[in-house]
């Protein structure tokens, strides 16, 4: 069946329709990562748009549902060159194009991903519409592609209600704001109990339950949008817990104490950004997905530093607070699929509760 991919700018791409055949309107992003379809499908922070993959074959070694970074995938819909339906791995327990229709992902393969990736390099990041109406209307679909907002998609991914990992060491709380699940894993892994909660809950509860360190996950949307949370996460910030931050977590700690953030062009989404370490020199090769950035003109030195930097366009990656047992990045340390350059970033946040355990 035929399917079309109409941008905002009233370009059109012809295809064919993968998954589920209903129609969406959404935000198209690019990633540029060579593997881990299936983490990006599951990843919370897509929520709200559709996702074009830039490597040219996607599917060829299958779905493992043991890979998810969720419990379902996020992403409105998913654009592909070429989706390969006949999958090669010892692990695979279904076709890429069985999870699309079995969580109705409205998909389109065929398209050319280069092309499309040099428009929103060139004009920015755009709405778009994925249909299967041969008889589609520009003049109607465009103003709807205009209008269309992601809106608060924080409260739509977070967990509904708080649970425990069980772990001997550290107590850790995590703020679930659309966290991928390697997140608590690689605390647990290190003998955390993790603590999982909503987005929604006041900064009191987190701090009566004592924790040793706190967590501020990844997550999808604008920033700004979470106003609620951002006064909670205020609340963290002025006691002397330790806190590590990822991702929109980062920028919400960031907006928390003064600063502002914007809008990228196109933003971060790949498994191949190098960042550096300004206090090592060191350069990892990150794993990330955002749209939004945190304005360094509006960061107040007395209360925090820039700690890592993206050396392709020179952007903030990270934030040492200043007086505070506080840092945030914003790639991510708990990758999955990979790179795992920066997971050593968990084992600093061990240390830093050590540290003042024992202070």
């Amino acid at each position: 069946m035929k399917a079309f991919l109409i941008l905002e700018d009233g370009t059109v791409f012809t295809g064919t329709s993968i998954g589920s055949t209903r129609e969406v309107i959404s935000e198209i992003v690019f990633n540029t990562s060579m593997t881990g379809y299936l983490e990006v499908l599951t990843d919370p922070s897509y929520a709200g748009q559709a996702v074009v993959m830039t490597y040219p074959l996607i599917g060829n070694y299958g779905i493992c549902y043991e890979d998810m970074e969720s419990g379902r995938p996020w992403p409105d819909g998913y654009i592909v060159r070429e989706l390969s339906r006949m999958p090669s791995n010892f692990r695979s327990e279904d076709t890429i194009q069985n999870f699309l229709k079995k969580f109705n992902i409205p998909g389109i393969a065929g398209v050319d991903t280069r092309a499309l990736t040099k428009i929103l390099r060139e004009k920015g990041t755009m709405n778009g519409m994925i249909t299967t109406n041969e008889n589609y209307s520009l003049d109607e679909i465009i103003p709807k592609l205009k209008a269309y907002t992601t809106g608060k998609v924080v409260e739509k991914v977070t967990c509904k209600e708080k649970y425990v990992i069980p772990g001997e060491g550290p107590k850790v709380a995590l703020l679930d704001l659309g966290a991928k699940r390697n997140i608590a894993r690689s605390l647990n892994e290190r003998g955390c109990e993790v603590t999982v909660y909503p987005a929604d809950t006041p900064a009191q509860e987190i701090i009566a339950s004592k924790p040793d360190g706190i967590m501020l996950s990844n997550g999808p949307g604008d920033p700004k949008e979470c106003t609620g949370v951002i006064r909670e996460i205020k609340k963290l910030y002025d006691t002397e817990i330790p806190i590590f931050a990822i991702c929109l977590g980062h920028q919400l700690m960031a907006l928390a104490t003064g600063a502002d953030t914007h809008k990228m062009k196109y933003g971060h989404r790949g498994g191949n950004h190098p960042v550096k370490d300004l206090a090592t020199g060191r350069v990892y090769i990150s794993s990330q997905n955002h749209g939004y950035v945190v304005d360094m003109d509006t960061l107040d030195p007395k209360v925090a530093t820039p700690a890592f930097v993206n050396v392709n366009d020179g952007t903030n990656e990270g934030l040492a607070y200043t007086g505070k047992n506080i840092f945030t990045v914003q790639f991510h340390p708990e990758a999955s699929p990979g790179p795992r350059d920066s997971g050593v970033l968990f084992d600093r946040f061990m240390k830093m509760m050590e540290v003042k355990k024992n202070a």
